[in-house]
């Protein structure tokens, strides 16, 4: 069986990343999902949180598993996990670069894993976690942009304004 590690910080989680995800599924016998933390991010959601968007949102996808692993290094999990495949998602040229060095970073740590990029349709390349605490911080709509879940706890975190 064929497994593999789709990690991310997912705050909140987006059409993007489910799209990749959904590809991602596809490929592989088993996908876990693990929210993670990047000690760069300031987060809006718990670990919690986030896991429970990302559960309701692939609920109807068998062979995704849901976990939090928030301290712990990506290869040392993948190793934990017995997966030999980290999955990542591109949107654009920038998230390739970022990628790229992440995936050398990686191999250096752990050679034994393989690094998977898969790209994002062209309707998800705009869409970042950051933009979209943004605009629903003015009060955009973003039930377009993230599954209904997390627009709705976007909305309620972040309050709904009336100008």
């Amino acid at each position: 069986m064929t497994s593999a590690l789709f990690p991310g910080s997912f705050d909140p989680i987006t059409n993007g990343h489910l799209a990749v995800l959904r590809d991602a599924a596809r490929i592989f016998d088993k996908v876990y999902l693990v929210v993670m933390t990047n000690t760069h991010k300031k987060y809006l959601f718990t670990s919690t949180q986030r896991a429970a968007f990302a559960r309701e949102a692939v609920s109807d996808l068998a062979n995704v598993v849901v976990l939090v692993k928030s301290e712990m290094l990506t290869t040392k999990l993948a190793q934990t996990l017995q997966v030999s495949t980290i999955v990542r998602g591109v949107r654009n040229t920038a998230d390739f670069l970022y990628e790229q060095q992440i995936a050398g970073i990686n191999k250096r740590l752990a050679p034994e894993i393989a690094t998977v990029l898969l790209f994002t349709d062209p309707a998800n390349s705009v869409i970042a976690s950051s933009m979209i605490k943004e605009i629903a911080s003015f009060g955009g709509d973003v039930s377009s942009l993230v599954p209904i879940s997390a627009a709705k706890a976007l909305r309620h975190q972040l309050g709904e304004h009336d100008d």
